[in-house]
């Protein structure tokens, strides 16, 4: 497991961030802009030298007088240009945001001529372009969102340009853990101990932008905030309401939607559904653009079979119902305060769930009708995403248990499988 992010996590190179950026040097021209020294005063590699495996050596285990990063400068790498480039290119593809982005094209190109680029983001930006490149596309794609759900509500020139960087950005964080430990791969193949190191990204974003760029504090805490929900359910902090920024709110909108989009098939209406099962996580100011959106798109002519839907639904309600339960009767077995928390938030979770979803009209078999099967699917998918995410919750919140506690919290977690067919 990745090391725990210090108090001053720049005072040592990065080695997952230092390897995508060696990584990125074979294609690109990335050199010392400045002398580098170790704490002690040794110069470990001179200004204009390229990067190699040398320098990466050179590094190990050395506290620098300086940043890494900011001893860094890519030459050839991102500029306003490239991002220009990046946007018309995602403008004319067939993707399920054109909707919301083609009628706003002109003036998102027109503001992303002149975003500033610090170096630091450059730099960091230019290696995950040449070595993680479905990392960049995700960056210009939550750019291009959160420019035009900005522009959808009304904003100044220097609104939008915060609300493009705060997408472009957001995610710089997740180049300095482990590449196996992604987003892209967060709610299918990771295991806990794996997200355990993803959660970390969003704090490393905001110290990279607070600490070695000179962009807007408002910027870094936004970065902070693209993964918090109003209700707390949350990370890094499981801020609530208030604590989150307008530009947190909106970054965090921005983020969901584009994780519901990177499901197979997915598309708005799906995005849409996301973003509103459970009253309260998002601000109803951003995620009215998105279910504006969806209902632009054109319904697809395949529609589920009503029947199956209907006794897909029963299944998950008594399996809900179930697991419930068991929180209950475990929380009252429990022998630690922590068990007892993590069973409290996955409680409390489970009812916001079963809220939203009777909120939503839809939990009836009886009052369902045929054209409301595609959305009943769409909700029933996103059950399913959202216990796993119950599940992760309160694992984090429960810490290292004794064995006996942490046999229960496996029991609970067990159920929750089952609720959603693993």
């Amino acid at each position: 497991m990745t090391a725990p992010v210090s108090t001053t996590p720049f005072s040592t190179a990065n080695q997952h961030a230092l390897a995508t950026i060696l990584e990125a040097s074979q294609t690109k021209s990335i050199i010392a802009s400045r002398d580098i020294f170790d704490m002690s005063g040794i110069k470990l590699w001179a200004r204009d030298m390229p990067v190699s495996t040398a320098l990466q050596r050179k590094l190990l285990d050395r506290q620098l007088r300086n940043p890494l990063e900011s001893c860094l400068m890519a030459e050839d790498g991102v500029t306003t240009a490239t991002l220009v480039e990046a946007l018309e290119a995602l403008l004319a593809r067939p993707t399920p945001l054109a909707s919301l982005l083609k009628p706003r094209a002109a003036k998102l190109v027109q503001e992303a001529a002149h975003l500033p680029l610090h170096s630091v983001a450059q730099l960091l930006l230019t290696a995950g372009q040449a070595s993680r490149p479905e990392s960049f596309d995700h960056a210009m794609q939550a750019m291009a969102l959160s420019g035009a759900v900005m522009l959808s509500h009304g904003c100044t020139a220097m609104e939008l340009r915060m609300a493009m960087l705060g997408g472009l950005l957001h995610d710089l964080g997740e180049m300095y853990i482990d590449p196996r430990f992604g987003e892209a791969d967060a709610d299918g193949s990771l295991d806990f101990q794996s997200y355990q190191q993803l959660v970390v990204h969003p704090h490393v974003g905001h110290l990279l932008i607070s600490q070695l760029t000179d962009y807007p504090k408002a910027l870094a805490h936004a970065v902070a905030e693209h993964h918090e929900r109003l209700d707390g359910s949350g990370y890094p902090h499981a801020l609530k309401r208030e604590a989150v920024s307008p530009l947190g709110r909106m970054l965090a909108v921005t983020e969901a939607a584009l994780a519901a989009l990177r499901l197979p098939k997915a598309d708005m209406a799906r995005a849409s559904v996301a973003l509103r099962v459970v009253p309260g996580e998002f601000d109803l100011t951003w995620v009215g653009r998105i279910a504006d959106a969806a209902r632009m798109e054109v319904p697809s002519a395949d529609r589920p079979d009503l029947a199956e839907v209907q006794a897909s639904m029963a299944r998950l309600d008594a399996a809900l119902q179930a697991t419930q339960a068991s929180a209950e009767a475990l929380g009252l077995e429990a022998e630690t305060d922590e068990l007892k928390a993590a069973l409290a938030l996955a409680l409390h979770l489970l009812g916001r769930l079963r809220t939203g979803w009777y909120a939503s009209g839809l939990w009836s078999s009886e009052a369902l009708a045929a054209q409301d099967a595609a959305e009943v699917a769409l909700v029933e998918h996103e059950l399913h995403y959202r216990l796993r995410a119950i599940e992760r919750a309160a694992l984090l919140r429960a810490g290292e248990l004794p064995p006996a506690d942490a046999q229960r919290l496996d029991l609970f977690c067990s159920g929750l499988r089952t609720a959603t067919g693993h």
